[in-house]
């Protein structure tokens, strides 16, 4: 649990950084090599390693406190939080407090990057008199707004839900998805932006399917 607590965690801050050199490129791009230095890089990389540790740590506290009184058995692919919460017998008031309370913090702060880069990004663009130039500029975050826009999508599926609707099953598919088939899609995503890769597959459509000339 504390590994995957972690490196969920530091995928959110650094998706939310990631958008945030994107718009720094589109909106200051003359001042881009000085505001995306590498002592900046450096230091926001390590404190999202930092930030995540610690909420790994109080999330393995708060966990290692609880009791159990009948099935330990955890009906999930792995340790996650919530099918721990489930099977405990101990009163979770507090420590759903101090759980959500961290996760909430890494979710906000990460949803209001994103999303405020993400404004600052459109709105220049919208500026842009040259429509090759607005292409070009929206090639840039385009694949990362479509990682960005399924990986949050999956996750407020998976936990942002009354407890009325919980539903083992449906918990099942969306970690499989977040865990699994979201990295692999994330993979695939920046990888067709390369023009070589993107030539090479179009390539094979070719010669399988016979496909008509693409023109990239």
């Amino acid at each position: 649990m504390f590994f995957f607590i972690f490196f969920c965690a530091t995928e959110y801050l650094v998706l939310s950084w990631m958008v945030y050199d994107h718009y720094v490129a589109i909106c200051n791009p003359l001042q881009y090599p000085v505001i995306t230095s590498p002592v900046l890089c450096c230091a926001l990389l390590a404190g999202s390693y930092t930030f995540c540790f610690m909420e790994s740590i109080e999330n393995a506290v708060c966990m290692s406190q609880l009791h159990f009184c009948k099935s330990n058995v955890i009906q999930h692919f792995f340790c996650d939080t919530s099918p721990i919460l489930a099977l405990s017998s101990s009163e979770m008031y507090g420590v759903e407090i101090i759980v959500f309370t961290f996760a909430g913090s890494t979710l906000l702060l990460s949803f209001i990057t994103i999303s405020g880069s993400y404004v600052s990004i459109l709105s220049t663009i919208l500026k842009i008199n040259s429509t090759p130039a607005k292409k070009k500029a929206f090639s840039t975050y385009a694949s990362h707004l479509l990682g960005v826009t399924i990986f949050y999508s999956i996750t407020i599926f998976a936990y942002l839900k009354p407890k009325s609707s919980y539903s083992l099953g449906k918990d099942w598919v969306a970690s499989v998805y977040y865990t699994i088939v979201i990295p692999m899609l994330n993979l695939l995503i920046y990888s067709l932006r390369n023009k070589e890769l993107k030539n090479a597959v179009v390539s094979i459509l070719q010669k399988r399917e016979g496909y008509r000339q693409l023109k990239y």
